[in-house]
């Protein structure tokens, strides 16, 4: 690492001109010219962000995040350390960007003329827009006009506070404006709409729809401004940083891992879950017990079987898909109903679970000429997300191909992706037609990857 450090800076002195070389490398740059050179030769990464549902927050222990993620992989990249510094509001990040106290900022910002003065905008994120939220058991506004006399809570220094006293003035000023402290969160304050503490709020869409996951009561229709860009900060003067992340973010490689994050957390994010399952301390899951009662008819460790659930339901027992797979292990209405489950039985959890590991012991069945256990694992995690046919369509495929029909990752992954191709798709030895295998090639790997974390757990 402090060889990497040396020939980075030695790097910067070749560039920088013949006046700016005295310095003896290793020597750290003032912090007023705070730049990538600090960046590398003081080996840190300084982000600042707020705790939210797709940021910063601990979920079981472990430091999760969207924007967290992607600042670990940008810290990656750039090959140095990352400092986090978690501040209360979005007015404490700005000074302390602007303070350079630390680097950038790692956090979902609207952009507003305001701050682009101030700062640069990098790593832009998805357009959103500020809505209403509102509790469906509540009268139903459907116009901004309707606003009138009703009491509506922001946090003070907002931007909802900036956008609801403009629209305020625009109906003539007869909205109730509360504020609370503008360290009370965006989620909070949603969670007050859905529990009726509050009446109504202000927040983004993509913000709010992700509450609707946990509050079906919520409703976040009614728009009330234009749509707006959004983003990371850093200062105008980080010329070398802002090309870095420029860089960085081009790279395809950084494309999936924000195409993974993404959904992860904006999708169905572990930070409802968190709020909607309750994990008992020290625990993976709410339903330890089952898993390793109902794995050892499989002869999985139960921290697999709980890996699959995670990622098939969260844990959520009363989860229903729009395919309708239900449950923890999220069965299919005709395997559940192969298992003996009806509507109503396969949202118990432990029959749930009993009938999901019956099903993976039949898939185990169809795989069984895999002799290596690990490989079978890898299959069977396939076909149940998949279904096993098209499992089987890659492996005749890697089989006529050269590729080694036993064996997952590479092998017959490869031609389970290949399957969306008509050269592929219309082959004599393919059964079963088209299938886009995006998704369950990610599903193994996710699951895999879970795994090996609740293995490092201690229990």
């Amino acid at each position: 690492m402090r060889q990497k450090h040396l020939l980075a800076l030695l790097l910067f002195s070749i560039l920088l001109p013949t006046s700016c070389r005295q310095k003896k490398i290793g020597t750290v740059p003032p912090l007023a010219n705070s730049d990538l050179e600090h960046i590398v030769s003081s080996d840190t990464l300084r982000v600042a962000t707020m705790y939210g549902s797709t940021s910063y927050f601990l979920f079981r222990d472990e430091t999760m995040g969207y924007d967290y993620e992607m600042a670990v992989d940008l810290a990656n990249h750039l090959q140095v350390n990352l400092k986090i510094l978690v501040a209360k509001t979005e007015k404490e990040m700005k000074t302390m960007l602007r303070e350079n106290k630390v680097d950038l900022i790692a956090y979902n910002t609207a952009e507003t003329k305001e701050s682009k003065t101030q700062f640069k905008y990098v790593f832009p994120q998805n357009n959103s827009y500020m809505v209403l939220v509102q509790n469906k058991w509540n009268d139903i506004i459907s116009n901004v006009t309707e606003l009138s006399g009703k009491k509506v809570v922001v946090p003070e220094n907002s931007i909802y506070l900036k956008r609801l006293n403009a629209l305020n003035d625009e109906i003539g000023g007869t909205i109730h404006v509360v504020t609370v402290p503008d360290t009370v969160s965006t989620d909070e304050l949603i969670g007050m709409v859905a529990e009726k503490k509050a009446d109504l709020t202000v927040a983004y869409y993509n913000i709010a729809s992700l509450h609707k996951t946990l509050h079906k009561n919520l409703d976040c229709r009614l728009r009330i401004a234009f749509e707006q860009r959004n983003g990371w900060l850093v200062r105008k003067n980080s010329v070398k940083l802002v090309k870095a992340i420029e860089n960085w973010e081009s790279l395809p490689e950084t494309e999936q891992t924000a195409s993974k994050a993404f959904l992860k957390y904006w999708n169905k994010s572990p930070y409802i879950t968190m709020l909607k399952i309750r994990i008992p301390k020290g625990s993976i899951s709410p339903y330890d017990h089952l898993f390793k009662k109902y794995a050892e008819a499989i002869n999985w460790d139960w921290r697999l079987l709980a890996a699959v659930a995670f990622h098939e339901s969260r844990f959520d027992a009363s989860e229903i898909s729009w395919a309708g797979a239900a449950g923890v292990m999220q069965l299919m209405p005709r395997t559940a109903s192969n298992f003996g489950l009806n509507r109503r039985t396969v949202l118990d959890p432990e029959l749930n679970i009993e009938a999901g590991v019956q099903y993976i012991k039949s898939l185990n069945m169809s795989f069984r000429k895999i002799e290596n256990k690990e490989e079978r694992i890898k299959f069977i995690l396939a076909a149940y997300n998949s279904g096993p046919a098209h499992i089987l369509d890659a492996m005749a495929l890697a089989s006529k191909y050269g590729k080694k029909p036993n064996v997952w990752f590479n092998e017959v992954e490869y031609y389970l992706l290949k399957k969306s191709k008509p050269e592929f798709y219309n082959d004599p030895v393919v059964r079963y037609g088209y299938f886009g295998g995006k998704e369950t090639a990610r599903y193994v790997h996710n699951t895999l990857d879970t795994y090996h974390k609740y293995l490092k757990k201690k229990q």
